[in-house]
This record gives structure tokens, sequence and C-alpha cells, in this order.
């Protein structure tokens, strides 16, 4: 695993750095499906990132969020977000990162989520912990959802439906606020070292969550979906935490949930 983990590092850095030298330049975009942002960066990290990997670990699969697909007969399958956080780079907002795990039938092995502007690396491997650079990260002491921050993202193509809207509604009175920094990410490694308590966000893709959620669980955090049930990739809703709140997080869960079926059709 350290193998896999060292150059996943270094292909993090890497592409992190050819996105700052990006980020200097005009932020120019288009869309896609609507109005999802997509960038000349993007494209350029995962390219870059494909064709390492690639050079690295030739038998190994790779899932893109851009296209940069390899299928192969390997059990071994790198996703690959290589810009989480497009619509924050795109307006010139310093907050996104490049995120990397090695999964293995559904299983997550390594990840690493890097933040070129803060020069802040975030990695895990299975059973070994987590860290951030060189430190050691644990999940939050926060007992209370009263005394807890939490952080939460909108789909970019499903803000106009669901109800995500009233969830965050009802967390920002109940907590200390709700951040949404638009990156989840680094929202799943904010929970791991502490900065937030709590993080839920719904149709997620597994290139956006699967090195996070290690990162989270191999820091003590619990990522499930809102029920409780451990989260697994591909499930269209996730709630992470330090563990302590996660009971009450799924209180409110389950009561936004039956106000809003009860509610009459606009």
């Amino acid at each position: 695993m350290n193998r896999y983990l060292q150059a996943a590092q270094e292909i993090a850095r890497q592409a992190g750095d050819l996105l700052l030298d990006e980020f200097q330049k005009s932020h120019k975009f288009e869309y896609k499906g609507g109005v999802e942002i997509v960038t000349a960066a993007d494209r350029r990290s995962e390219e870059f990132i494909v064709e390492r990997l690639r050079t690295f670990f030739p038998p190994h699969a790779i899932i893109g969020e851009e296209g940069g697909e390899r299928a192969t007969e390997s059990d071994y399958c790198w996703y690959v977000d290589p810009l989480d956080g497009t619509t924050n780079f795109a307006h010139g907002y310093p907050l996104f990162a490049v995120s990397m795990a090695l999964v293995r039938s559904g299983e997550i092995l390594v990840g690493v989520v890097h933040d070129p502007v803060r020069a802040e690396t975030f990695y895990a491997v299975r059973g070994e912990g987590a860290w951030l650079n060189q430190k050691r990260i644990q999940v939050s002491a926060t007992e209370q959802l009263s005394e807890s921050l939490l952080a939460t993202g909108f789909n970019a193509q499903q803000r106009n439906r669901g109800t995500n809207i009233h969830y965050y509604n009802r967390f920002n009175l109940l907590t200390h606020g709700v951040r949404r920094d638009g990156s989840a990410a680094l929202d799943l490694c904010y929970v791991a070292c502490g900065r937030f308590d709590g993080f839920w966000e719904f149709n997620l893709k597994s290139w956006d969550t699967a090195a996070g959620t290690l990162v989270a669980r191999e820091a003590g955090g619990l990522v499930t979906d809102l029920k409780g049930l451990p989260y697994r990739l591909g499930d269209v809703e996730l709630a992470a935490s330090n563990g302590r709140i996660h009971p009450t997080m799924q209180e409110v869960f389950a009561e936004v949930s039956e106000q809003a079926a009860r509610a009459p059709a606009s």
C-alpha cells in the first residue's frame, strides 16, 4: 500500500502544481450538462494524472470525472477527480483540490486529497490512520449538535429539486452554522481533521467521495447514508461526522424528510 500511497501523493501534488499555474491565468470555462462548469484545467489535470497512473500501474483500471477512463481486467481501480471545486476555480475562489483513491472490489484502500493553494495533502491507507502532511489527524470531540459547525453542498443540476435546502435551513438554526465551500473532497477531509464536525450532500459521484471517505473514516469519523447505513461508493446520499453528533444528525434528517413528505405539492 505504501507504494500506491507514495505514487498517489506525488501525482496529486504535481497535478496541483499544474492547477496553480492555470489558476494564475484567466479563468475561462464552458458548460457541460446545462449549468455544470468544466475548465481546460480539469482536462489538463486529468490527462496528466491518467498518463502517470498508466505509467506507474499499467494493469489498473481508471475512472476519471472528465472521461479519462481506462477499463481493464484488474480488481484495482483508481477514482480520479482532477479538480474538485471547479466552480470555485473558474471564479477565482481559491478553494479546490485534486482527489485520488485506489479501490479494490468496492473497498477503498488508499486516498489522497491535495489542496495546492494551502499546500495541504490529506491522505490515508486503510487500517493505518489519516494524516495531514506529516501530522496524524483525528475528528473533533464535539458532543452536541448545538456546538458544531457543519458543511453541505448543492448539486449544480438539481438545486431546484429535492429537500436539501430544508436540511440546510434546519441545521443552520441548530448549529454554529453550515458552510458551503464547494469541494466535497475537502469537506470530508475537514471533518477528518476537526475543522467541521459534520457534512452531508446528495448525488455525489464516486470520484468526489472515495478519497475523502477513507480519510474521514481513518480519522475516526463515521460516513453513512442519511439513515445511518455505511456509505458505499455510488450511493446517492452521504452523511459524515465525528460520530458523536451522528445520531442527532440522523434525527434531523428524519424530521425534515417527514415534514417535506407531508407538505402540500406546489
